[in-house]
């Protein structure tokens, strides 16, 4: 199998949970989709609606307040999407398809890793297509207020220098680079979970967010400490999270990005902003076909480790 050649799924996999926002059930499925198709959304109609197409690109991102939401709010949209796009860009999924049945991804444990379990355990397949990816050319920078987001070129690969300063001693000011690929992104991004402040939950509740949220599946930050009775899965756990979620949406650029991207107290908004910049002027970037990857996607890995499980190329 080439691992310069695009993705998608072996088989389809199945995933259910929660809302964190919505508190309603949501339930998924993965499958397996065509060369050059991208991650794509069918959200299932409700009430005799028809379902609709959304396809993940920054062009359709419709809200960015504590999640990234795609489609029309007023017609059909999924939100909280940001966590199962970085396990596909981490692991190097390229085409998916996601069936939903309703307006919000459930949020699993807070992370993006029941998502790299469930890709992982069905495994990849190569296509027939040369992966594409989308090359920084020269530097973009946006800013606001203190905060600020740049991508910059690279020879080769992808990399986040992500730093956050929050006003408790719980987080303080934390930043880490990080090299995207596979391996690495399953062990050290993708378990880190999204966070709160106790303090923020009842003007989030009256706002109708994180209606779904609990110690099974947010870090909850009190006045002194963190909540969570099993405490933090690594000690700079929060920065971790803002990379995952900044893998995710930026991987709405619609290819895996060679180049480097830095951000200091960032988020979502931030993160759509640059994407929205750097595509607004084409000397900024460059679309290149079959550019050496450096690791194989890490489910790839996997699924070609079980003989018995090895599937032929799909075209």
């Amino acid at each position: 199998m080439s691992y310069d050649r695009q993705t998608t799924l072996r088989a389809p996999v199945m995933l259910s949970g929660i809302g964190v926002h919505s508190g309603t059930p949501a339930g998924i499925c993965l499958k397996p989709s065509s060369a050059n198709s991208g991650v794509v959304f069918l959200r299932k109609g409700s009430d005799g609606a028809p379902s609709q197409l959304i396809h993940a690109k920054h062009t359709k991102v419709s809200a960015t307040e504590l999640c990234t939401v795609i489609g029309d709010r007023g017609a059909a949209s999924v939100s909280t999407i940001e966590h199962l796009m970085s396990a596909c860009s981490g692991l190097g999924l390229d085409n998916v398809l996601v069936e939903i049945d309703g307006p919000e991804m459930p949020i699993m444990d807070g992370s993006a890793s029941e998502f790299v379990a469930a890709i992982e355990a069905t495994g990849l397949v190569a296509l027939g297509a040369s992966r594409r990816y989308l090359k920084i050319l020269q530097p973009v920078r946006i800013e606001n207020g203190r905060a600020f987001a740049e991508l910059s070129p690279a020879e080769q690969g992808f990399r986040l220098d992500v730093e956050i300063d929050f006003d408790t001693t719980v987080i303080g000011r934390q930043r880490k680079i990080f090299d995207l690929e596979p391996v690495a992104y399953a062990k050290e991004i993708s378990r880190a979970r999204t966070f709160g402040f106790m303090r923020d939950v009842e003007q989030l509740w009256k706002a109708g967010f994180a209606l779904g949220a609990s110690l099974d599946n947010t870090v909850a930050i009190g006045e002194d400490k963190v909540i969570n009775p099993e405490g933090l899965r690594y000690g700079d756990e929060f920065v971790r999270h803002k990379i995952l979620d900044a893998v995710g949406d930026l991987a709405l650029a619609g290819y895996p990005i060679i180049g480097e991207f830095r951000s200091y107290c960032g988020g979502h908004r931030m993160n759509v902003r640059i994407l929205e910049a750097l595509f607004a002027d084409r000397a900024n970037y460059a679309i290149v076909e079959a550019e050496p990857v450096y690791a194989a996607p890490r489910a790839v890995q996997m699924a070609a480790s079980a003989p018995a499980a090895f599937a032929p190329d799909v075209h």
